[in-house]
Parts: structure tokens; C-alpha cells; sequence
């Protein structure tokens, strides 16, 4: 299967002052991340809120992304379909396999907790059945769902038993897992790096070649320049830039997360995604103002995305 180079982003979900998915900024959206060196997008899943979004709006959102990038070169939409309910995810995948998208993903249920490898591969395979001709990627992100399971067993269980099985987004701490996880079999699997505080790191150890990245909803630039540095073997511009990510990464930290405190500096870019859904709480009038000068004291609107 085709190997993702670059930085894929996973755009959030914007919405209207009443809590309605607000679909008609989506072209816009997806002009900026293009602009800005971004090479497709990876909808539904953390970022966007995927798991307090009905079916409907997931699958229309998907549309809507589908729709707003089909003129866009090379662009790629990988639909996030992880549920609590199998059935539903692969109702998902099914539907993003109809509407033409490049590939499907789903991270573990939240609930029940996901406690054994096999069980982790029977939810994986259900799922990726759905849609048979699309590659499959698993997203790694225990700290949201507590499957912190080996993904080298992981693989080791996926591997010809499920086709279509592309490889794992994996936004967690251990470096070198993840590189276990790159060399498995020459490097057989996809190793998507999802952490933007540790993509040099990846670079360097890991070979990394393709990501998926939150930040680089605003970010994107500085990111996308850490591999471009890397590439030309500008080391020390590279490290400038991967401690630049680090200072915007500080200030999200600062208000509750990329979900919450990133959601709002898109406002601060022109584009408004809106409230964000129950249970997380959306930023006060009082909050932005806050982070809007922590942003500025790092000169952060110079460097964001345009």
C-alpha cells in the first residue's frame, strides 16, 4: 500500500453558537491547511470531537470534506469510524469507502476498555471489513481510551489476517516502541508519527515520513519546516523550529488542551469553529483574551498558518 509522506492534519469539528456542525466553512478550511503545506486531513477523530458527533453529521461532515478537497492536488481524507459500537464504526467505514475517501481509521473504544491484543484485533478487523478496498489505520492514543497495549504485538497479531491493514497512528511517549514498530519486517507497516512535540525526535530515530498532527491546524508551518529543515540537513533550524512547536504546545497546555485551547485560535485566524460539545467547555471571552496574549509574547502570529 502507499506510504504517507508529510504532515496530515486532523481539522476540528466547527460548529454554530447553537451547537450545530457549521459545514459551510469546511471549503475554506481546507484551502488554509493546503496553503499552509498540509497533505490531507484525518476528520472524526480526537481533535474533532468524532465520538460526541451523531452518525449523521459524521457521515456528512465526511461528505463535506470529500466535497471541499476535490480540486485540491494530492490531498488525502482518511474518515475517522472508531465507535463504541462495531457495528456502527463499520457502517462508517462502508460509507466512506462509497463517497471515495483515501483511507479509514479508528482508535480503541473508550468503552468497554480494550484490555487484550486480541480483542483489539477482532474490533480492528470487524471494522476494516467494512471497507475492503481502503487502507486501515489503527490510532494509538491510550491516554484517551487506556489501551495502553504493545503495538509490535499488535502488528505481529494483524499481520495476514487483516488485508487491508495499513498501519497505526501513534500518538504516545515511547520513541522507541515506535521505531520497534517502523523496523517490523523492513519497515512492512505504515508508522505514522502523532505526537507534533516529538517529530524531530522521530526523524532522527525513527525514519519517520508521515504524520498526522493537531497543531498543525494553526501550526502548520513551523511543522511542516521541521521536516523540510530535516530533509535539507539544517539541524539547527530544525531544533529551532521543534522548540517553537514546543512554546505553542505550552500555551494550549495552558487551556486545557488542543481540542479546547487550539479550537479557539482558529477564531483568532479568521476561521470561527465555534463552542465545543459537552463534556468539554468551551473557552470564556475572558480565557481568550488570555491566550491571545500568551500567543503574542511568543510572536506566534508571525509564524502560524495564513
Amino acid at each position: 500500500m502507499e506510504k504517507i509522506t508529510g504532515l496530515i492534519d486532523a481539522p476540528f469539528t466547527p460548529m454554530h453558537e447553537n451547537g450545530d456542525v457549521n459545514f459551510d466553512i469546511i471549503p475554506a478550511y481546507a484551502q488554509m491547511l493546503a496553503r499552509n503545506g498540509l497533505k490531507g486531513v484525518f476528520i472524526n477523530g480526537s481533535s474533532g470531537e468524532g465520538y460526541m458527533l451523531t452518525t449523521d453529521e459524521r457521515c456528512r461532515l465526511a461528505e463535506a470534506w470529500m466535497a471541499a478537497t476535490r480540486d485540491i492536488k494530492d490531498f488525502k481524507v482518511i474518515v475517522h469510524v472508531g465507535s463504541c459500537c462495531v457495528r456502527e464504526a463499520c457502517q462508517l467505514a462502508a460509507h466512506a469507502q462509497q463517497i471515495g475517501a483515501w483511507g479509514i481509521g479508528a482508535m480503541a473504544s473508550p468503552f468497554p476498555k480494550v484490555n487484550r491484543i486480541e480483542e483489539l484485533v477482532k474490533y480492528i478487523e470487524e471494522i476494516a471489513c467494512g471497507a475492503p478496498n481502503l487502507p486501515f489505520y489503527y490510532y494509538h492514543i491510550p491516554v484517551f481510551n487506556g489501551a495502553f497495549l504493545s503495538m509490535y504485538d499488535l502488528l505481529q497479531a494483524v499481520d495476514g489476517r487483516v488485508p487491508n491493514f495499513a498501519g497505526i497512528k501513534y500518538t504516545f511517549e515511547s520513541i522507541y516502541e515506535y521505531n520497534r514498530c517502523r523496523r517490523y519486517k523492513n519497515g512492512k507497516f505504515d508508522m505514522l508519527h502523532g505526537q507534533d512535540e516529538t517529530i524531530l525526535p522521530c526523524l532522527a530515530m525513527g525514519g519517520a515520513q508521515g504524520g498526522i498532527g493537531g497543531t498543525t491546524n494553526y501550526n502548520g508551518r513551523c511543522l511542516t519546516g521541521i521536516l523540510k529543515a530535516w530533509a535539507e540537513g539544517d539541524i539547527q533550524k530544525a531544533r529551532e523550529l521543534q522548540n517553537y512547536a514546543q512554546d505553542v504546545i505550552d500555551v494550549i497546555c495552558h487551556f486545557r488542551g488542543n481540542i479546547v485551547g487550539g479550537k479557539r485560535i482558529m477564531k483568532l485566524l479568521g476561521l470561527d469553529m465555534g463552542p465545543n460539545r459537552t463534556p468539554f467547555q468551551t473557552m470564556t471571552d475572558e480565557e481568550e483574551v488570555r491566550l491571545k496574549a500568551e500567543l503574542e509574547a511568543i510572536d506566534f502570529f508571525n509564524h502560524c498558518n495564513k
